[in-house]
């Protein structure tokens, strides 16, 4: 199994022994860029934040440790947050 099919379906952040979704909690899955494939959990977090993205921290992205991947929700599906690019 390669590194990218090892983390799909995982949850970002959660530790990597315990990165199975919980049962009770909405996801929402990262598409494309350094993350692809992780899922995030959106449970806690008010529709105006979601709607505007997020910058999720990553050591994978272009700019390396202390990066961030920029994500944002499709308007079609907000369930699916598209990558629009890295910063430091």
């Amino acid at each position: 199994m390669d590194e990218l099919e090892f983390m799909r379906g995982r949850v970002y952040g959660a530790d990597h022994d315990d990165a199975a979704p919980r049962r009770g909690r909405v996801y929402a899955e990262l598409v494309g860029g350094p993350l692809d494939g992780l899922l995030l959990d959106v449970t806690d977090r008010p529709d105006d934040e979601s709607r505007a993205g997020v910058a999720l921290p990553t050591e994978i992205g272009r700019h390396g440790p202390g990066g961030r991947a920029l994500y944002a929700p499709r308007e079609a599906d907000g369930r699916r947050f598209d990558w629009r690019g890295d910063i430091p």
